[in-house]
């Protein structure tokens, strides 16, 4: 059993890891403090062939293999979340249902230029009454004639007015419950698509969550992802693979945490000698790193699941609920070594911290992490 990336993991890793402290660490501060969406950085993502990391060349992608999929994202995020995320929805919540569940007309029209970060993608399942309980969508889509027409709103979509393109979820058929819920690729140009309010976040503050709304907004039939029912088929299969983008976001913001506590432990003095000498800072450290190391196996785990064509629902589920409890309680203790420093904004330790509580419930919650898990062991 090897545990080792291979040469090309390795220099995806030195390459990504090389970009996102060139690049993304010197405004990583101020788009946290202004809000501010980092649209250049995210087009240089694009052009590295970050943006579509698993997506065949031919089709614009990186061509690559879900391993280097989660190390660069957890290379990016070690420096900056909020392009963390932003990089996972385009690949895992837009790139992948397009290539899994596309037509060949669909992939040309829109894959391409997500894949290549020529446009960027957003994802719309949640709604203001309808989190976790899918079936009590309220966005509903009735056919006239060639194109569905879909009403109502959706909450917390990142890259939400940024984006160009839309995974959308609607009702075809209230009556048949998840059964009759249909998935739609949409554009921000239709009529009927308005961006909504921006929300303020407490973390990921350089990224966008916004509400969509829909009027009475007019989407082609052939815009139609897979079949009319298959909605909450496509959306939970997407999930899963958005999970493990989530769990490698999760597993850099506390390898960051660290970092930063190990460097910090060895320069800060007191009683004459740096705190690092002092066995209650070793014993955070020591923990800390276990705690890393553990995440990252079974993130890694996830993400070979995938590329190797094993089931990965469990396996992502397991990923995201452990690395998510690990960055949270990481970037706690990291702070807690820092002390009062750590509390200000001179250092990144509370951005880490803000950043990281987020990973505990978006693509689903902790809780629904623990139903996955126990409904696999229980069945």
């Amino acid at each position: 059993m090897d545990f080792s990336l291979n040469k090309e993991q390795e220099a995806v890793r030195k390459m990504v890891r090389e970009f996102a402290d060139k690049e993304l660490a010197p405004i990583a501060a101020e788009i946290d403090e202004t809000c501010e969406f980092p649209a250049a950085t995210v087009k240089k993502m694009g052009e590295l062939g970050l943006m579509g990391m698993t997506v065949p060349r031919e089709l614009g992608g990186g061509g690559m293999d879900d391993v280097s999929y989660a190390v660069s994202i957890e290379e990016i995020s070690r420096v900056c979340a909020s392009h963390g995320v932003t990089m996972s929805v385009n690949n895992s919540l837009v790139c992948w249902p397009l290539l899994k569940f596309g037509t060949e007309e669909q992939k040309k029209k829109y894959l391409v230029d997500l894949a290549s970060g020529k446009k960027l993608g957003a994802f719309g399942l949640t709604e203001p009454g309808a989190g976790t309980d899918a079936a009590s969508q309220a966005t509903v889509a009735v056919k006239e004639g060639d194109n569905y027409i879909i009403t109502g709103s959706k909450v917390f979509i990142t890259n939400g007015s940024k984006n160009q393109v839309a995974i959308i979820f609607a009702m075809t058929d209230k009556a048949k419950g998840l059964k009759g819920i249909s998935a739609f690729i949409v554009e921000d140009t239709f009529n009927g698509y308005i961006v909504g309010s921006i929300e303020k976040k407490m973390g990921i503050r350089g990224s966008i969550q916004a509400e969509l709304v829909f009027e009475k907004m007019a989407v082609p039939a052939a815009n139609m992802l897979g079949k009319e029912g298959d909605g909450f088929k496509i959306a939970m299969a997407t999930l899963d693979g958005g999970r493990i983008g989530i769990a490698a976001q999760a597993l850099g913001i506390a390898q960051a945490a660290f970092e930063a506590s190990l460097k910090y432990a060895k320069e800060r003095e007191q009683f004459g000698k740096p705190i690092a000498k002092f066995q209650a800072i070793q014993w955070f450290l020591a923990e800390m790193a276990t705690d890393i190391d553990a995440a990252r196996m079974l993130v890694y785990k996830a993400a070979a699941d995938k590329a190797q064509g094993r089931k990965y629902t469990v396996s992502a589920a397991m990923a995201k609920l452990y690395a998510s409890d690990v960055a949270v309680r990481v970037t706690r203790n990291a702070i807690q070594i820092h002390g009062g420093y750590g509390y200000t904004k001179d250092y990144p330790l509370e951005r880490y911290y803000r950043d990281a509580k987020i990973t505990e419930i978006y693509e689903g919650t902790s809780e629904v992490q623990r139903m996955v898990i126990s409904g696999d062991l229980l069945k």
